[in-house]
């Protein structure tokens, strides 16, 4: 099952293609395809603390005292973390910390070096 972007008019999730167009049979609204692919690379921008844009294997250092849940390790402001990953979800940064490992962390915590 193909899924189309919803009608960015109206929010109608009744789209269809038309060619290289996309078509909503609610408000009669056009839009190119090729503006829809544009409009979700955008969306998955992920900023940080400063509104610098990450990316995946940026380095980026922790901004403010984080304790870590199930755990009686806190991680500290400065802490540099090395080679992060881009993921979707509510803590979009999974990476991995010297001393302490595996860990996913919210992007409004971090600032990029």
């Amino acid at each position: 099952m193909s899924t189309l972007p919803p009608c960015p008019q109206c929010s109608s999730a009744f789209t269809y293609e038309d060619g290289p167009m996309y078509v909503c049979p609610e408000c009669a609204h056009e839009w190119p395809a090729s503006a829809a692919a544009e409009a979700a690379e955008h969306a998955k921008e992920i900023r940080d603390a400063v509104g610098n844009v990450l990316k995946d294997g940026d380095t980026v250092t922790v901004i403010k005292d984080l304790k870590l849940k199930g755990s009686s390790l806190v991680l500290k402001v400065g802490t540099k973390v090395k080679n992060i990953r881009l993921v979707e979800g509510d803590h979009d940064i999974d990476c991995k910390i010297d001393g302490i490992g595996a860990m996913s962390l919210k992007s409004e915590f971090v600032k990029k070096i």
